[in-house]
Order: C-alpha cells, then structure tokens, then sequence
C-alpha cells in the first residue's frame, strides 16, 4: 500500500483539503485498498481543531465529502511510516527538512511539483480565497494521482 501524508502549517485548511480531495480521487479510481490518504500539520497552532469552515465550504461546493477530525502534528516517526510527505509551501518544506534530517530518503516534496510548478500552495487562513487554494489542491493531487496509482 502507497501512503501518502498531506502537510501544512495548522492542518485545518490546506493538507485538509488536499486530504478529502485525493480520498475522494482514489475512491473515484478505485483504488481505496491501494492507496492511503492522511494530513498533519507542521506546526501546533491549530492542533485539535476540527477542519476550517472555509475548507468545509469549498469541499461540499465541489461535491467533496468530508468528516470531523481533529488537527494532528506530524512526528519523526511518520517519515518512516509514510511514503511520499506532500508540503502546501516552504515554510513547510523547511519544517520537513529539519524534522528528518534534510529528507535523506527524497520522500518529501511541494504538492504543484507534481504539476511541473515551482510555487507554493497559497494559504486560504490568510488569502481568505479557498476556492484559489481549492483549484491548486485538485490539480496537484490530479498530477499526484497519475503519477502513484499502481498499474493494472
């Protein structure tokens, strides 16, 4: 099984989002039992909190179901747990970087490198424009998508 962790500065908006967006993608292909979607958050801000309203909104405006769930900070042990971490920014990737140890095994990267962007995922917490967020989110999970779906 591909596991793949989602992160994000608080984990209440942008790895939420990318969470209930590529669950939704894997259940669409098929491919539930192949594959395993889960988000954390970098820092501790938010930690405990249920998913952004905001989040909430975009996700049922595009058809994407969602449940309550509680905001969670990555740990050193998920680097060996997961196989692909996927940061929204930087920021995030700096964070990654200091918690494994420069990312000696090349699991981490930015969620639009997957679309053969260089830029970051902008944060709706500031921007206040989830849909901006939510139309960045589906289109690197589309390319994230493609690129581990098992072949049948």
């Amino acid at each position: 099984m591909k596991k793949v962790l989602f992160v994000c500065h608080g984990n209440i908006c942008r790895s939420t989002m990318a969470e209930f967006v590529m669950k939704d993608m894997v259940a669409k292909a098929g491919l539930t039992e192949e594959i395993l979607v889960e988000s954390k958050a970098c820092r501790t801000d938010e930690i405990g909190s249920d998913t952004h309203p905001g989040t909430k909104r975009v996700l049922t405006a595009h058809g994407i179901s969602f449940t309550p769930r509680q905001a969670r900070q990555i740990r050193r042990s998920d680097y060996e747990e997961y196989d692909l971490i996927i940061a929204m920014d930087d920021e995030n990737m700096c964070d990654l970087s200091r918690l494994t140890g420069g990312d000696p095994q090349g699991k981490c990267h930015l969620l639009l490198e997957y679309a053969g962007e260089s830029r970051e995922v902008a944060d709706p917490w500031y921007t206040g424009n989830f849909e901006v967020t939510y139309a960045d989110v589906a289109k690197g999970c589309r390319f994230l998508l493609d690129k581990i779906k098992p072949m049948r």
